[in-house]
């Protein structure tokens, strides 16, 4: 079943409040701060999009607080792309769908990248598959909206900052309707 517009606003006011995992922040906190960071960037709506909806999975098929602790990976990358392919093009898709791939590929690619992760994206890290070698993060590299999924990555390990003033969920759903079937 395709998820329409209403549908994703309902799922971040009702479960947007539950906590991301290990982080110090909700989910919504989360969408919203990553979105408002491509913004910032002067990103397509489509990577904003992206942005915002890059999580949508754990609120799709929540497991709890803190899975990775319990050796769980809800491969949420991929769980909420059933669900939202019939909305949107691959450019918002495709990041999504690579943004854990990114993170295992900038832990090969760039020093001291690993280092500055989260406890929880470490823990994530393993359960997903760890750092690629050096020729599956070229390769990974070389896909198609492979630049666009590291960005996402890059904006998603810094949007985990309690408090943090951003615009309301409404600007966000704007930019995503403005994506669908774009």
């Amino acid at each position: 079943m395709a998820l329409q517009l209403p549908d994703i606003e309902k799922l971040f006011r009702d479960h947007g409040n539950l906590e991301y995992s290990g982080e110090g922040v909700t989910q919504l906190e989360h969408a919203l701060q990553c979105a408002q960071l491509a913004e910032s960037e002067g990103a397509s709506d489509a990577l904003v999009a992206a942005a915002f909806l890059h999580d949508l999975g754990h609120l799709l098929n929540p497991q709890g607080e803190t899975p990775t602790a319990r050796g769980i990976d809800d491969q949420h990358q991929y769980f909420a792309i059933p669900f939202i392919r019939p909305l949107f093009p691959p450019a918002v898709i495709e990041p999504i769908r690579l943004h854990v791939d990114a993170k295992r590929a900038l832990c090969a690619l760039e020093p001291g990248y690993y280092d500055a992760l989260s406890e929880d994206s470490k823990r994530s890290l393993a359960l997903q598959g760890g750092t690629y070698a050096p020729g599956e993060a070229e390769a990974f590299a070389a896909k198609p909206y492979a630049r666009d999924a590291m960005r996402l990555r890059r904006w998603d390990d810094a949007a985990k900052v309690r408090g943090r003033e951003t615009p309301p969920l409404r600007h966000y759903l704007d930019i995503v309707q403005r994506c669908v079937n774009a």
